[in-house]
């Protein structure tokens, strides 16, 4: 998007803004972001939309999915998401972790005994490797997508009570630093070597 693009892009969700907020509406979404623009130009105009909306009142960005534009999101105000990214990605076999997303049903990930993500608790990782989870897609059993899926919403469930508690107790722009820090690390996110395997 041009800059004059998005500067009338800006003026038309403020019009849209100022209606909406002179009716008694107990919430408000935005909507039409995420669509092919920059991720920097969706955050700018999340920003600019919920500075016009009530902080007092629930705002619901629709179709974002990604941990790290959530919690940016949510440091503009956003209090409620909704998104298919993480379980579609998950049910073709990429997989959002707490270091990154990783592709386990690739051959890389045939050896390797370490869980899908080792900070997270959920079924999947407290009981398969992503080794057994690699075997499943790659012959086709729907366990594989079932296990993947279940991580994914555990990840996101988590991810987003921890930036809860974070708000709470005033810390949330530390949580959203060391989180982007660890998420963007990769650190035991490539395939295992004969070491970890």
């Amino acid at each position: 998007m041009s800059p004059s693009r998005c500067i009338v892009a800006v003026r038309r969700r403020a019009r849209c803004a100022e209606a909406l907020t002179a009716e008694p509406f107990d919430g408000y979404s935005l909507g039409g972001l995420w669509v092919g623009e920059p991720a920097a130009e969706s955050h700018a105009l999340v920003a600019a939309d919920t500075a016009l909306l009530p902080a007092d009142k629930p705002r619901y960005l629709m179709g974002v999915g990604t941990p790290l534009d959530l919690l940016e999101a949510v440091a503009h105000g956003v209090d409620m998401f909704d998104c298919v990214l993480p379980t579609r990605n998950a049910r073709k076999g990429t997989v959002l972790t707490s270091r990154g997303k990783i592709v386990v049903k690739n051959a890389a990930y045939a050896k390797d005994n370490r869980p899908l993500d080792p900070d997270c608790d959920c079924y999947a990782c407290r009981r398969f490797s992503r080794a057994y989870i690699r075997h499943l897609f790659a012959t086709g059993e729907i366990l594989g997508m079932r296990l993947a899926s279940l991580h994914a919403v555990a990840f996101m469930v988590r991810t987003m009570r921890q930036a809860r508690e974070a708000i709470i107790l005033g810390r949330y722009d530390a949580f959203h630093r060391e989180f982007r820090e660890r998420y963007t690390s990769g650190e035991g996110v490539m395939p295992a070597t004969r070491e970890t395997a």
